[in-house]
């Protein structure tokens, strides 16, 4: 598979992220050009902050997060500076796609606890480098050598300063509400999908072994059902390590307790 990085948890982290912002596929190289399939519909699985009261209401904003924004079509250059103070230009000119930013996190935040993500909706360019398996195709495992290709990015997200992300994300909330209502949740609070979303992620399993995986046809698969079965984000975490997955999380957790009072459940 033929990937290069992103800045997703971290700016899809969400903001972000996120996270965030994830996607990696068990690919074979020989058959990277298969077209992935089509991603399900956003507004066919509603989140649960569509239906009753906010439950994670933003803090206030601060006198300098109070300045004017851009409209939602206009916004892209003024995130990306914003991000680009934050975690560096280079980082952000490396990972971070110029085009349709605060939609295509929202999408990609969405899509965290579901089966798939929608790949061309991605805010982030694609991890380097080609998926390795180890042994053959009967008796095939992760090989750790993967998870090299996600520590320039992960060293990304370790640096970031949760306040300081959390004060971007506050500034420029309005504007992910409102995408967030346009992929079709008009009473949904987006702040509240992503509690659930970074919730979702802390809840990853840190295996205890190699990860074995299967290859019922093109694509690899984990071998274990309970692992093959978990959301989009989850499976992220697992493939890129136990080592980068915690640092990962740590900033998750600290970038929601900024957001929310409440603490993650575990």
């Amino acid at each position: 598979m033929v990937n290069k990085p992103l800045i997703g948890v971290a700016a899809a982290v969400v903001v972000v992220a996120a996270g965030a912002i994830f996607y990696f596929r068990f690919r074979h190289p020989a058959e990277s050009m298969v077209p992935p399939p089509a991603p399900p519909a956003a507004a066919s699985a509603a989140s649960e902050s569509e239906e009753g009261a906010i439950q994670h209401p933003l803090p206030a904003a601060s006198e300098a997060a109070q300045a004017p924004l851009p409209q939602l079509n206009d916004s892209d250059s003024s995130l990306r500076d914003a991000l680009s103070q934050l975690a560096g230009a280079q980082a952000v000119g490396s990972y971070l796609k110029p085009d349709n930013v605060v939609r295509n996190m929202v999408v990609t935040i969405d899509n965290l606890t579901r089966a798939k993500l929608a790949v061309d909706k991605r805010p982030t360019t694609p991890v380097s480098g080609q998926f390795l398996a180890s042994g053959d195709e009967v008796n095939a495992t992760l090989d750790p050598k993967n998870y090299e290709r996600y520590q320039p990015w992960v060293a990304v997200v370790q640096k970031l300063d949760a306040k300081k992300l959390a004060e971007l994300y506050i500034h420029f909330y309005p504007l992910f509400q409102q995408a967030y209502q346009n992929l079709g949740y008009p009473n949904g609070y987006f702040n509240d999908r992503l509690v659930q979303v970074i919730d979702s992620l802390l809840a990853t399993p840190t295996p205890s072994g190699p990860i074995q995986l299967a290859r019922p046809n093109v694509m690899y698969t984990f071998s274990d059902p309970s692992l093959e079965s978990r959301p989009v984000g989850q499976k992220l975490l697992l493939r890129m390590g136990p080592d980068n997955a915690a640092i990962v999380k740590e900033k998750l957790t600290e970038l929601r307790a900024v957001i929310t009072a409440s603490p993650p459940k575990r």
